[in-house]
């Protein structure tokens, strides 16, 4: 990119206006080349533009600016020298503005016009240990989503990668959980394993031991969305304790990540979610664990392999300081 600023002012007097800066040029050529026609040659001008131009810059200034000498030569006239000299301190004395201004410019134009470098678009289910991995990264564009809208984005092709997880060791037959192994476009990876359980305001003064409890006591549930991996989790343990979700009161109220269920149980505005165990702590919750489970990143083949590669490294570097997580052996 090559980019240049420069001055261009105007005389208006008499009802004629005239440019200053190829006025200048012209009234330098004649002082260096002393010859208008070698002035018109080295503007790259006819002679006969060149002495029109004479004529002008004359007429609005009512004073002659140049003569013909002996020897087909030419001159400024005195009144020619200082009109020069004016201009030309004018206009030197606004250089180096204009230089200045020339590379702040270029560098603004510079930043503006370089490519962004490709990001790896990433649809995940909420994570906490995955957030601080992804926070501030502009290698990544995030979108936080349930595992099962993660993988419908994925599919769908609007991202090129997606964290999801279904509570279980291995994926319901005929669910999109399974789906997503099987497609030979995709990679799929464990990435951690992650404790999950029951959320309870600190002490656990309703002495909440398990799921039955929660109907037992008739305390106030916070789910998490359709399409969650938590949510698919939570329900598929009611089915084993023999209880109907609907039944459990508060069943409907939805958060949509697991910072904001436990927010929900430490603001008093209900008794018991699902949720990580370091969630817990960061709220100061009661925890009583259901279990393990593995937390995958599917990626399509030909996915930006350093961004990836980034991604695992830095889920790596928090996972020893993120409490109920571990690498998966």
């Amino acid at each position: 990119m090559k980019l240049s600023l420069t001055l261009a002012g105007r005389l208006r007097r008499s009802e004629r206006d005239i440019a200053l800066e190829p006025a200048l040029a012209l009234l330098d050529a004649v002082a260096r080349e002393r010859s208008v026609q070698a002035a018109a040659r080295g503007l790259g001008v006819s002679y006969r533009s060149a002495w029109g131009r004479i004529a002008a810059l004359e007429a609005t200034l009512g004073r002659p600016v140049a003569i013909k000498t002996k020897g087909h030569g030419s001159a400024l006239t005195p009144f020619g020298e200082d009109l020069r000299a004016a201009l030309a301190e004018a206009f030197g004395a606004c250089a180096p503005v204009l230089a200045a201004s020339e590379a702040r410019l270029a560098a603004r134009l510079a930043a503006l016009l370089t490519p962004e470098a490709a990001r790896l678009r990433v649809a995940v289910s909420h994570d906490t240990l995955l957030s601080a991995a992804l926070a501030g990264r502009p290698e990544f564009d995030v979108t936080i989503a349930g595992s099962a809208e993660a993988l419908s984005r994925l599919a769908a092709g609007s991202v090129d990668a997606a964290g999801f997880h279904f509570g279980a060791h291995r994926p319901e037959p005929g669910s999109p959980f399974a789906a997503v192994f099987e497609d030979p476009g995709l990679a799929v990876r464990p990435l951690f394993l992650r404790e999950q359980g029951l959320l309870g305001a600190a002490g656990n003064p309703l002495g909440l031991a398990g799921i039955a409890d929660i109907v037992r006591t008739g305390a106030r549930f916070v789910n998490r969305q359709r399409g969650a991996g938590t949510r698919l989790w939570f329900e598929r343990l009611c089915a084993e304790a023999g209880i109907r979700p609907e039944a459990i009161r508060g069943a409907e109220t939805e958060e949509f990540t697991h910072q904001a269920v436990a927010a929900t149980i430490a603001s008093g505005a209900a008794d018991v979610g699902m949720g990580t165990r370091a969630v817990a702590a960061r709220f100061g919750l009661a925890f009583l664990p259901v279990g393990r489970e593995t937390y995958y990143l599917a990626a399509r083949l030909g996915a930006d392999a350093r961004a990836l590669a980034l991604l695992v490294a830095r889920v790596g570097a928090e996972l020893p300081g993120t409490p109920g997580y571990a690498p998966v052996a």
